[in-house]
């Protein structure tokens, strides 16, 4: 793996101390696939992310830093679920910061979303507010696939942070970068 691969609209620049926005953080294979980088979801070519090992992934390689004090998370349903099971339960520094960073929940199937701390459940126009929060704070976005391609469509992302698996897996055109995932029933 390697990291480092970031970009931001209109510049290669990271977003200044002063200026807040939208950016997207992704496990992507060298083909462009974000589909099941762990493998929890059984695909066939899931598990992509972890097969030089959890080292590979272990830490802030996204280099939020400062990011996890100010900003806010974006997750979609099935990537918060995932994160409320793995997260709260670790004390390492980088874990203690993931749990105490404001969560913004999209779903349309959850009603509560109190197993992980700090989280909200947002209903209704999320776009709309998600706009409010990036005026005030960096929003970041983790995996969440149907959030990316909708901040996507609507021109909202402002920097892309990408962990670059150096491997292939012939990707399926729905779970590729840019593309519209043909399945976003009960995000």
């Amino acid at each position: 793996m390697t990291s480092g691969a970031t970009g931001r609209k209109g510049d290669t620049e990271q977003l200044s101390e002063n200026k807040t926005g939208i950016i997207v953080i992704q496990f992507v294979t060298l083909d462009g696939v974000t589909e099941d980088p762990d493998g929890r979801q059984g695909f066939s070519r899931g598990g992509w992310a972890f097969r030089l090992g959890p080292q590979a992934v272990l830490g802030d390689k996204f280099k939020m830093g400062q990011i996890l004090q100010t900003g806010t998370l974006l997750l979609g349903r099935r990537t918060w679920e995932h994160f409320s099971h793995l997260w709260p339960s670790r004390t390492d520094d980088f874990s203690t910061k993931m749990n105490r960073i404001q969560k913004l929940v999209v779903s349309k199937a959850l009603d509560r979303v109190d197993a992980w701390s700090n989280s909200v459940l947002m209903k209704g126009d999320w776009v709309e507010e998600v706009k409010k929060q990036k005026d005030r704070r960096d929003v970041v976005v983790i995996g969440s696939d149907g959030i990316v391609q909708t901040l996507i469509q609507r021109d909202l992302v402002d920097e892309y942070r990408f962990l670059i698996a150096v491997n292939s897996v012939k990707p399926s055109p729905q779970h590729t970068i840019g593309s519209r995932r043909r399945n976003n029933r009960n995000q």
